[in-house]
């Protein structure tokens, strides 16, 4: 029997609910979702629209719906559900000098994940105001390309790009992307930092900070004192500078694996990729695909299932 179940829960209980089924996390089907996964029987969708209580609304489906929604509410209703964390005042506070760090391409089925820590002092920011550095994703691309190569000299930063190649190997040991993403952050964040040991680091949080910290338990080596906020682009110009960065060195990437292949690589994970996915299977075979995409997406799924070996 296939039950549905919608509670209506905070925006760090959400992120809380994506970090623990980011293991079976899928792109997005629709602009109204944020986060979206599915297994056998469930699928969980976050939604991004807030209401006027500051909740997002959190939709299980499947045989299983009743019993996961269950772990977080004791009344499978849309009220909200007992809070995971204590509520804390947020706080805006800038200091200087100031290391934030950043993702990108985590959502793109084509091209390397890429992420970035950089260095913003006091006196950066009217000039990254000026160029127009705010989150990467408001802004447009030709503009990234443009002032990337002078953002990338003139402001310390550490970057790391995970090709295609290394990506689905790492994925095939048995981590999941939130665990590939916070061993990126923390080894940006420990390169920066130890070279600017008091700048105050910040993160844009893709996952409660406890659970990230898991993460990291076997590194030998952890970046603490961070601040994590969600949308951490729009509020810090450190992670806003690391994103635009970050954006430069994936859209330079996806520049160069689209010269090799002779023809332009669609962005993200919809019906375009989809299309430009299957011709080229269809072309030169889905063992391509291996430095190419990131294989544990739904595009390769259904690629796959289509048997155009």
């Amino acid at each position: 029997m296939q039950d549905s179940v919608s509670l209506s829960v905070t925006e760090r209980e959400a992120d809380y609910i994506a970090a623990l089924y980011s293991n079976i996390s899928l792109p997005c089907p629709t602009p109204h979702i944020r986060f979206f996964a599915s297994g056998p029987t469930l699928t969980i969708s976050i939604y991004k629209k807030i209401d006027k209580e500051g909740n997002v609304r959190v939709v299980f489906q499947g045989i299983d719906a009743k019993a996961e929604a269950s772990k977080f509410s004791k009344e499978q209703t849309a009220k909200p559900m007992v809070p995971l964390f204590p509520k804390k005042k947020a706080t805006r506070t800038q200091f200087f000098p100031q290391i934030g760090s950043d993702e990108v391409g985590t959502g793109d089925f084509f091209g390397p994940v890429v992420v970035c820590a950089a260095l913003v002092s006091q006196n950066d920011k009217e000039k990254l105001k000026e160029l127009g550095v705010t989150d990467s994703k408001k802004m447009d691309d030709s503009l990234i390309m443009a002032i990337g190569p002078d953002l990338s000299l003139s402001y310390p930063h550490s970057l790391l790009i995970l090709r295609n190649q290394k990506y689905n190997e790492v994925i095939q040991s048995g981590l999941n992307m939130n665990s590939v993403k916070a061993k990126m952050h923390n080894q940006c964040l420990l390169n920066l930092s130890k070279k600017y040991p008091k700048a105050k680091l910040y993160q844009d949080q893709f996952a409660p900070s406890d659970l990230y910290y898991r993460y990291l338990s076997n590194e030998k080596e952890v970046a603490t004192n961070i601040t994590f906020e969600t949308k951490g682009e729009s509020k810090y110009p450190s992670v806003a500078l690391a994103s635009v960065i970050a954006r430069y060195a994936f859209l330079s990437e996806i520049n160069k694996m689209s010269q090799a292949l002779g023809r332009p690589i669609p962005l993200g994970a919809g019906p375009v990729v989809d299309r430009f996915a299957e011709e080229l299977v269809r072309e030169k075979g889905i063992d391509t695909l291996g430095s190419l995409a990131k294989l544990n997406f739904a595009n390769y799924k259904r690629l796959y299932s289509q048997d155009l070996r």
